[in-house]
């Protein structure tokens, strides 16, 4: 019985580190197709990053932030309300002439109108970014080189590139992260 019990520990190990190479290889071969192009791969967070959230605090009514005290990233809608960062714009254009960028956002599990608003925000505002929304729970499945997040959450502080904290001491705002990857 110990000795099936190891077995079976020693299967589910061997199965993680499997996962683990696979996981590994395939951000090799995308990693692969992708320098074809020349230019490295940019991730870039929505919200507190291209998105200001408080924004659309202002926005909404009373009566619903009572409600969703806590957990306003629940209230219906609430994605399409927001502006953007300033200077977000800007940099999103001047960083899409130099590398491949793409959108990567998490949506609350519980709002499902945060999935659509968050598409009908990038049309709104970044028309560039075309087909180049990525929503998802897990950001270290995506293989690049860099990782813009104002968050450790949602997989980015497991990214393989190299993750840039938006709103930290060095990279306080767009300014200084545009110059660090110019």
């Amino acid at each position: 019985n110990k000795f099936h019990n190891i077995n079976k520990l020693l299967n589910i190990e061997l199965i993680k580190g499997l996962l683990l190479f696979l996981e590994g290889l395939n951000c090799f071969i995308v990693s692969l197709k992708i320098k074809r192009s020349n230019m490295k791969t940019l991730y870039i967070d929505m919200d507190n990053v291209l998105v200001d959230f408080k924004t659309a605090l202002n926005k909404v009514d009373k009566k619903l932030l009572d409600e969703y005290e806590g957990h306003y990233d629940d209230i219906p809608g609430i994605f399409s309300l927001m502006e953007p960062m300033e200077g977000a714009i800007e940099a999103f254009e001047e960083l899409n002439k130099i590398y491949n960028v793409y959108i990567l956002s998490t949506a609350p599990w519980e709002n499902p109108t945060a999935w659509s608003d968050k598409l009908l925000w990038v049309k709104k505002y970044l028309p560039l970014a075309y087909k180049r929304l990525i929503i998802s729970h897990n950001k270290h499945l995506n293989c690049g080189d860099y990782l813009i997040d104002d968050r450790l959450k949602n997989g980015a502080d497991k990214f393989r590139g190299e993750l840039i904290l938006f709103g930290s001491e060095k990279f306080p705002n767009w300014q200084k992260v545009v110059e660090y990857l110019r």
